[in-house]
């Protein structure tokens, strides 16, 4: 049985989505959250919002147009974890552990960063000017948003696969000062959406506010919606003229939201001299029956938003039952533990006896074989075996030193360590064998 894929992706809320944002994120997300197997997180970034905006409205206002927006368009509270970032606390705590285990010189290599110091240094300014903490330290937030949920894949473009780079590498280091053998964190994935489509803006650059060039998705209505449509930049052929449509911005919007069919046919039309005029209506009469029914939804949750909030407040509670037995574990993992009585001197001294043991530890490579080692209580390595086919034949002979000792080392594939004492791996094989007794 296949093992459930826990997906998580975060939403900045600094702007109001539109027809671009749909079909190259919104759409695509959703669709992937309704797969068997497939565990998603979806949370409003609102603390990375402040990083890059200082207008407390336009936050409390782009909270709520993304939230309705993403519940309109069909995601589903009951089959996903929806939550707003700042709802969780433990996110910020384990920020905190976070950047007590990173170090700065990766922080100076992230993009964010570099691309800003870039531009002071073009532009004559010093190196760090206009450089908050918040930007400069953005990769371990983000670190932290993924690591509390343990999330196996997180969807990025390519501009941001060296954010989960980072986000690997501190669970790394983590695991390693602190996991005490065992992995605290999952090491999370990027999934590149190369195939992402992309939407030509009105005058065919990619459809972006930085451009002032979008196609509203439910703001102002079907008004609104023909209006910019009807400005999206065309070639100057007459009804009449045969136009092409793999040339057209026109026609790349409008096939976003048709069936083939549908693309097929306004296609051949297009080739058959149908006006600029005629076709800038079917696309708005196309996007219209898509987009419409949507939009009654979101006006509905944009006049109660008391129905959002609940909906968060729902998700949080769901985030919340995840990451605070996480944080709970890491706070125990690091030291931050309550007080309790000193052990009992006798307790004590059998559990330092049995942590003083040497360690069997059986496991597998890459190769696909399976290999045990014997370690003394330090770690250090005393017997390292060869590699077999089947498991249980690593396991066998583990049981064997365990219960024979040193007399199991005649005919054994295993190899001394370099620069140990035969003595010292027979002594800690006796340590063992007594220890069974």
């Amino acid at each position: 049985m296949a093992k459930t894929q826990r997906v998580l992706t975060g939403i900045t809320t600094t702007g109001t989505p539109h027809l671009g944002n749909y079909v190259g994120a919104i759409r695509p997300a959703i669709a992937a959250s309704r797969q068997d197997g497939v565990e998603s997180f979806f949370f409003l970034a609102d603390y990375h919002a402040l990083i890059k905006c200082a207008e407390p409205d336009r936050i409390e206002r782009s909270r709520l147009e993304i939230a309705a927006t993403w519940l309109a368009a069909g995601l589903d509270p009951a089959r996903v974890t929806f939550y707003r970032q700042s709802d969780i606390p433990e996110t910020t705590e384990l920020n905190w552990l976070l950047t007590c285990v990173t170090a700065k010189g990766q922080m100076n290599r992230a993009h964010a960063y570099k691309a800003s110091v870039d531009a002071n240094e073009a532009a004559g300014e010093e190196t760090d000017a206009g450089v908050t903490m918040g930007l400069y330290c953005y990769p371990i937030l983000m670190a932290a948003d993924i690591l509390l949920f343990n999330a196996h894949r997180v969807p990025v473009g390519r501009d941001q696969v060296q954010h989960i780079e980072m986000a690997r590498d501190v669970a790394q280091r983590f695991n390693h000062l602190f996991g005490a053998g065992r992995d605290l964190f999952v090491l999370p994935e990027a999934e590149i959406e190369e195939s992402v489509a992309t939407l030509p803006g009105l005058d065919g650059r990619k459809m972006s506010k930085s451009y002032d060039n979008t196609v509203p998705l439910f703001e102002g209505g079907p008004k609104a919606l023909k209006e910019a449509i009807a400005r999206i930049v065309t070639d100057s052929r007459l009804p009449g003229e045969p136009k092409d449509p793999e040339g057209a911005h026109l026609a790349t919007i409008h096939d976003a939201f048709a069936s083939p069919d549908v693309k097929a046919a306004f296609h051949a039309d297009l080739r058959s001299g149908l006006g600029w005029g005629d076709a800038k209506q079917r696309v708005v009469d196309l996007i219209e029956g898509h987009v419409g029914p949507m939009r009654a939804r979101y006006a509905e949750l944009m006049a109660h938003p008391e129905q959002i909030e609940d909906v968060l407040q729902a998700g949080a509670a769901k985030a919340r039952a995840v990451a605070t037995p996480l944080i709970n574990e890491l706070r125990q993992a690091v030291g931050l533990r309550r007080m309790v009585a000193v052990q009992q001197p006798k307790a004590a001294a059998a559990q330092q006896a049995k942590s003083a043991l040497p360690v069997f530890k059986q496991y597998r490579e890459a190769d696909n074989k399976f290999y045990f080692k014997l370690t003394d209580a330090h770690g250090a390595l005393l017997l390292q075996s060869e590699g077999f086919t089947e498991g249980r034949e690593a396991g066998g002979w583990v049981k064997r030193f365990k219960t024979e000792g040193a007399a199991a080392l005649a005919g054994a594939p295993v190899a001394v360590a370099e620069g140990v004492d035969h003595g010292a791996v027979e002594a800690a094989l006796a340590a063992l064998l007594a220890a069974q007794e």
